[in-house]
């Protein structure tokens, strides 16, 4: 729809000038809202305003078959009113695409697929994931499904730190709890360490592996490549061999006995090898050997500092430093009763995932999918790049305050008005629906390519969980305010229930993308 309405202000404007395009928040503001006067402004030398004030005089001068109302407003933005008829003409492709409507594949939107790395999660085997673990595990599987549904290939891949340090410090970890040697104050703590007392470092870090894989199983969160540092790095020589390959570039320091790649030490004074070499090969594999067009990191808070470094270091491969998309993840804060659930990992105080879906799933009796539809909808409802707190009390909320229980109950009260329906749509007529409530609802149906392409643009998965909000809104004003089925008149039921049938489609598509469940009744 934004590509269409482009289009019609582009016939108006008569200039190639690039503008946006964005959906109004407010009706007030219109149903559609564009800066086009902004970037005109200049071109033309005149001010913004005069300048909407000549687009909307162009728009009316054309009478538009699109737009109900054009309106320029200080200090120069011009809003616009679709047509009833242009969204009933829309609601018609939802229930002749069905299940492919918002499939990117086959549209115009311009994305070029491309072979995406989308690497996430990548806690070290050190412990159980963790309730923080969540949040980009949620946001890595849904980011996947909506580049896969631009047409892009993608593989969702787990890196596993199985060697290093903090290896090491996991074997002196399960020593010192075994009483083998002194207790120092840096190592990791826990019943999971006591659990693994008879274990070495390698056996700990097989078990805890393992379990990691069972706990993103359980909150349906998909990899399809597991990329061990030690075997497929380190074993197989790949850090000599991008050293070497660095070397030969000429791009190599020796300064205090190590060696340096620009601001970064490759090789220390002692000869062992850095992490960021080891990034290195990692990514010299993914680029280099294996092709990828374009590499997807998500990174904890903590590496924050070493995403322009990777960049440089990238750069240093021969390889474009914008195909390596590097996304931080904030902090997450559990919060109970308005109070701090405090978290640390190596002292072993903290919420693992595994629980964290177990309390959010109770009292349910389908706990297991309650709990991992709410922790996956709460986590994806803030941009990654925030720091954000998890409502433990309102995760596990039964009503329509929880907003992912708002969501999918408005899938459920769908379901049943077709259900009491009880019959076939044969002939409807789109003409009938007129009212604010359907206007409203045919508004927020018609986005979901737009809310899918924009995401698969600029990863801002977030978009997606206020789309389904904005979405149940519009239906459930809509149900509270008009009769669907039995008022007598049966063409108007006919047109309503076409309405309905095309949310259902809709509110299906998108639980899909988002990895939601599809419930019949709550």
């Amino acid at each position: 729809m934004l590509e269409f309405i482009k289009k019609e202000i582009k016939k108006a404007v008569g200039t190639e000038v690039d503008f946006n395009v964005s959906a109004s928040e407010k009706e007030d503001f219109g149903h559609y809202s564009t800066n086009a006067a902004f970037k005109l402004a200049p071109v033309l030398k005149k001010s913004p305003m005069a300048v909407a004030k000549e687009i909307e005089l162009n728009v009316k001068g054309q009478k538009s078959n699109v737009f109900s109302k054009v309106e320029a407003v200080a200090p120069g933005f011009i809003n616009f009113w679709l047509k009833p008829e242009i969204l009933q003409k829309e609601l018609k492709e939802i229930l002749k695409k069905k299940n492919k409507y918002g499939n990117l594949r086959s549209t115009t939107y311009g994305l070029r697929a491309q072979k995406i790395n989308l690497e996430f999660v990548s806690a070290n085997p050190t412990g159980p994931l963790t309730m923080a673990n969540g949040r980009s595990g949620f946001y890595g599987d849904v980011l996947a499904n909506v580049l896969e549904n631009a047409g892009h290939k993608v593989t969702r891949e787990y890196y596993i730190n199985d060697t290093g340090n903090q290896i090491k410090l996991l074997g002196e970890s399960i020593l010192a709890v075994a009483g083998k040697i002194p207790w120092k104050e840096e190592y990791y703590q826990g019943d999971y360490i006591k659990k693994l007392k008879d274990k070495s470092a390698k056996q700990a870090t097989t078990i805890l592996l393992k379990s990691i894989k069972a706990s993103l199983k359980s909150a349906g969160i998909k990899h399809d490549v597991w990329f061990s540092e030690e075997k497929n790095l380190h074993k197989k020589g790949e850090l000599k061999k991008t050293l070497q390959f660095l070397e030969k570039k000429g791009l190599v320091e020796k300064k205090d006995g190590a060696l340096w790649l620009g601001d970064g030490v490759l090789i220390k004074s002692d000869g062992n090898p850095t992490y960021f070499l080891a990034d290195l090969a990692y990514h010299y594999d993914k680029f280099l050997k294996r092709k990828f067009n374009l590499a997807i990191d998500i990174w904890g808070a903590d590496h924050h500092g070493y995403a322009q470094r990777m960049k440089k270091g990238i750069e240093a491969l021969g390889v474009k430093p914008e195909r390596l998309k590097i996304l931080i993840t904030q902090l997450v804060r559990l919060v109970s009763g308005g109070k701090e659930v405090k978290m640390s990992k190596r002292k072993g105080e903290f919420i693992t995932l595994d629980e964290l879906l177990k309390e959010v799933g109770a009292p349910s009796s389908a706990k297991a999918t309650a709990g991992k539809d709410a922790a996956r909808f709460f986590f994806l409802m803030h941009s990654l790049d925030t720091h954000m707190d998890f409502d433990l009390d309102l995760a596990k909320e039964r009503s329509q305050k929880n907003p992912v229980y708002y969501a999918q109950y408005a899938y459920v009260r769908v379901l049943n008005i077709l259900k009491r329906a009880n019959l076939r749509l044969t002939t409807y007529d789109l003409r009938l629906l007129k009212s604010d409530s359907e206007v409203k609802l045919m508004l927020e149906l018609v986005k979901l390519p737009d809310v899918l392409a924009q995401t698969a643009e600029d990863y801002q998965v977030h978009r997606l969980t206020r789309y389904a909000t904005e979405l149940a809104k519009a239906f459930h004003n809509f149900y509270e305010k008009e009769r669907v089925i039995g008022f007598g008149d049966k063409n108007l039921e006919q047109s309503r229930l076409a309405l309905v049938s095309a949310t259902k489609i809709i509110l299906e598509n998108l639980f899909d993308i988002l990895g939601i469940s599809k419930l019949k009744k709550m």
